[in-house]
């Protein structure tokens, strides 16, 4: 990468509509920058077309991709990118606590993903209601 040349993110966001617009700004009002992340929609695209959108980013560098529905269209085509892209980490049913957790990660994107994926399961709970 020359001098000066702004680094690639850390990840991808992937989703139907604007699921991966709304929630990386939302992750951007909280941290402050979401840099880390590249946005993709699904909006307007065939299969073939979702996956060659996420091909451009693995082929800059990305190593994470984060999808909205574990058996979505989005999903299906971030796993055929995949296995063009040895390395990938694919995430799906991505969330807020996702999102920020793996943004102020340190380190290995695979591993700072695994992480946050971690977390991000204890961040989901129920309350209230009856029994």
């Amino acid at each position: 990468m020359s001098e000066g040349a702004a680094a690639p993110p850390r990840a991808v966001v992937l989703g139907h509509a604007r699921f991966a617009e709304g929630l990386v700004g939302a992750a951007r009002a909280i941290a402050g920058d979401a840099a880390a992340f590249a946005c993709v929609s699904n909006d307007g695209l065939d299969a073939a077309g979702i996956e060659r959108a996420v091909g451009e980013w693995l082929a800059r560098g990305v190593a994470v991709i984060f999808t909205d529905l574990p058996a979505g269209s989005t999903t299906m085509a971030a796993r055929r990118a995949q296995r063009a892209h040895p390395g990938t980490v694919v995430v799906t049913g991505a969330n807020l606590p996702l999102l920020l957790d793996f943004a102020f990660a340190d380190g290995e994107p695979a591993q700072a993903a695994r992480t946050a994926a971690e977390r991000a399961r204890a961040a989901v709970l129920v309350t209230g209601g009856p029994a």
